[in-house]
């Protein structure tokens, strides 16, 4: 339309359009048999799966943060929407809950089709992945409101669990042992920090490119091996190591009665974690708490379920490590040795 006073103003509503045909395709590949309906409804509509007695819905929300501005940067954008995805489900399946369905919520200053929907292409791919149907989301263009070619990204999904299947901390007991399971990196957190290391390293053009290679590895997506586990053992909590790094975390899995030792010798820190705290000369201590230095999900179990659930992890080709025990209540929730 010529003259069109809202694409004046900044906001081009064919764009969006465009890209609803560039996504309808993949966001409709994620749909399973409780899908009603399908692309261009006012609300996305989901049947609830049989077979539960006592079903409770879980529900998550989360974002990407700055990890964003990196993988924009540096034209890498087409595994930020398994970030996204991720972010929410690995809360999710703590509980034991398995996903059902996502939205998303895709803001810029203007919008590009073809980055978002290559955006939104990986958020469909890490959907199917985690058998979680894509049934909705927002793309919202605000003009003099993100700067430059900014963008924001959030997601938001429900899962499904039994009742007497939700999983928390009040079957931890002493001498319960604490299983890490590896990262694939930073995952989502810590990217503000990461970003100015970057920006401020002295590093060749070739180290430079290596870390931001490292840093941009997406989020792993543990619902699979986790709705597995629980099947063979008994799980006693479950910790996302995100927002706060091992510190913060780690004592959300364990009762206010009872402590953690960690084993910090019991894996080693990957190279990218090793790397920022050279560039930033960072404290362990801080490192700790800002950083998952290579542990993405921490188990509680029993120690004699520890050869059962080595064995899980490998066959989903997840490391794991027997990082750490509960102990009795101590001054400090959580003690690194």
């Amino acid at each position: 339309m010529k003259n069109d006073p809202y694409k004046k103003a900044g906001v081009d509503i064919q764009a969006g359009n465009d890209l609803v045909d560039k996504i309808k395709k993949d966001v409709a590949s994620t749909f399973d048999k409780n899908v009603l309906g399908g692309i261009g409804s006012f609300s996305g509509f989901y049947s609830l799966p049989k077979g539960f007695k006592n079903p409770v819905l879980v529900a998550c929300t989360d974002g990407v943060g700055t990890k964003v501005a990196l993988a924009q940067k540096n034209s890498s954008l087409a595994t930020i929407g398994q970030d996204l995805v991720a972010m929410c489900v690995n809360d999710m399946v703590t509980s034991g809950a398995h996903p059902l369905f996502f939205l998303d919520y895709f803001a810029s200053s203007k919008l590009n089709v073809a980055e978002t929907a290559t955006v939104i292409k990986g958020i469909a791919k890490a959907c199917k992945k985690t058998n979680c149907s894509l049934i909705g989301g927002e793309t919202a263009e605000m003009p003099n409101h993100y700067i430059g070619k900014n963008f924001d990204l959030a997601g938001f999904s429900v899962g499904i669990v039994e009742k007497k299947l939700i999983i928390d901390s009040s079957k931890v007991r002493k001498n319960n042992i604490i299983v890490g399971i590896e990262s694939s990196g930073a995952h989502s957190n810590g990217y503000s920090l990461i970003n100015k290391l970057i920006k401020e390293s002295k590093l060749s053009k070739s180290e430079k490119m290596k870390l931001i290679k490292l840093a941009l590895k997406p989020t792993h997506l543990y619902t699979n091996v986790i709705l597995d586990l629980v099947k063979k053992v008994k799980v006693k909590s479950i910790a996302n190591i995100t927002g706060g790094g091992l510190t913060e975390n780690i004592p959300r899995s364990i009762p206010n009665t009872l402590s953690s030792e960690i084993y910090l010798n019991n894996w080693k820190m990957p190279a990218l974690f090793s790397t920022l705290q050279k560039l930033g000369k960072i404290q362990m201590i801080d490192m700790l708490r800002i950083f998952n230095c290579g542990i993405g999900m921490t188990l509680v179990i029993e120690p004699k379920d520890l050869d059962t659930t080595m064995k899980v992890l490998s066959k989903h080709k997840f490391k794991g490590f027997m990082i750490g025990k509960v102990v009795n209540k101590s001054p400090s929730e959580i003690t690194f040795l």
